[in-house]
């Protein structure tokens, strides 16, 4: 295949199709917010320079996480990570993102989020939206540091578990 020039409307589907996608997958390599956006903005621009061919969804996905991962690499001063290990991590994320760059786990996260509750909700809530200590969610839920560690671990495991029997059925 010859690449081609991309029309405005085809740039536009591209973007709206695998952007989402592109960030997400910045942010599991470890890229800030800020750095995930910069590079998901360029790898886009990359695309717009070509050559680019379009193929089918997920190639170009694997294309943009290619571009999007380099990006990444060059933007460090001592990469954290080997070849290898970004070979390990392109494994995981492609385990993760499936066929809909990540949606459906998402989706999955978010419906069995709802199903929590009591303390392990508070837990949950306490530590990634409101971004508490160990010492502070302890005293909020009247137990010691090793027990919020206990109760942390106790229900990822059950959101693991949850996520995976959905996305299976899915």
């Amino acid at each position: 295949m010859r690449p081609t020039t991309l029309e405005p409307d085809q740039v536009t589907r591209l973007v709206t199709e695998h952007q989402a996608s592109v960030w997400r997958y910045l942010r599991f390599l470890g890229a800030s917010s800020e750095l995930a956006d910069d590079l998901t903005q360029e790898a886009f621009l990359q695309l717009l320079r070509g050559p680019f061919t379009e193929q089918d969804g997920p190639a170009t996905a694997a294309w943009l996480r290619t571009v999007a991962r380099n990006l990444y690499v060059k933007s460090l001063r001592h990469p954290p990570f080997a070849d290898a290990d970004l070979d390990a991590l392109e494994a995981a994320w492609s385990a993760y993102a499936r066929d809909d760059a990540g949606t459906g786990t998402l989706e999955a996260l978010r419906s069995c989020l709802e199903r929590l509750d009591g303390r392990a909700r508070e837990v949950i809530h306490l530590h990634y939206e409101l971004r508490r200590s160990r010492p502070q969610i302890g005293a909020a839920l009247g137990i010691g540091e090793d027990g919020v560690k206990s109760l942390l671990r106790r229900t990822r495991a059950l959101l693991r578990d949850c996520i995976e029997r959905q996305r299976r059925l899915a």
